[in-house]
């Protein structure tokens, strides 16, 4: 074998920087500062970069607003709870990104690549609008849980979530993702308010 030959068989593999052909801001703002540029698994990489953000984020909310950072839902036996934190949060990179997402895949030719990751940033952010940040603070683990459940219906797309995907540009890369959001932050909403409702 030539060394072309060698380099072509055994050769690392260069993976296409499709995100080169749109400007920096809109490749930092679609990539989440750069999570989205991993060579694996960058949808895992974009959820797991919102949820470590999302802990200073809910320590300064509850420092800031204390008991008025979550309202609850129901009445006195059995409610959910929503953090106004991360519901402002996902509201708001859901719109702000739509343009954005817009730019990245007319600019490149593609249609939701991987790196286009701030769509699962909206849907960590969704999941945790049903913890309050005081929960966060005290039991960070639920970070974990809320990166899990996420990932599953980000995955699968259970419940009609992959029909959403079908939406014409950014609508259909950021839509399926905040439903998968409020499905996993409803299961984790719901387990949090039967184990309150249990041991207090």
């Amino acid at each position: 074998m030539n060394k072309e030959e060698l380099k072509e068989k055994y050769g690392k593999k260069r993976v296409p920087h499709e995100w080169r052909k749109t400007d920096w801001f809109t490749k930092l703002v679609v990539t989440f500062f750069g999570s989205g540029m991993s060579p694996k698994a960058p949808g895992t990489m974009g959820s797991l970069a919102a949820a470590i953000i999302a802990y200073p984020m809910a320590v300064f909310a509850d420092s800031l607003l204390g008991e008025y950072e979550a309202v609850a839902i129901g009445g006195n036996e059995f409610a959910i709870f929503i953090s106004l934190t991360f519901l402002a949060a996902a509201i708001f990179v859901f719109f702000v990104s739509l343009p954005f997402v817009d730019k990245a895949m007319k600019d490149t030719g593609t249609k939701d690549p991987g790196w286009i990751v701030i769509d699962e940033v909206c849907g960590i952010f969704t999941v945790l609008a049903f913890v309050p940040s005081v929960v966060i603070v005290d039991c960070p683990w639920v970070l974990l849980l809320a990166f899990g459940f996420f990932r599953f219906f980000d995955i699968f797309k259970p419940f009609g979530i992959h029909k959403f995907e079908k939406f014409p540009g950014a609508w259909g890369v950021m839509a399926d993702d905040l439903l998968g959001g409020i499905y996993a932050g409803i299961l984790i909403g719901l387990g949090l308010t039967a184990y309150l409702s249990l041991f207090n």
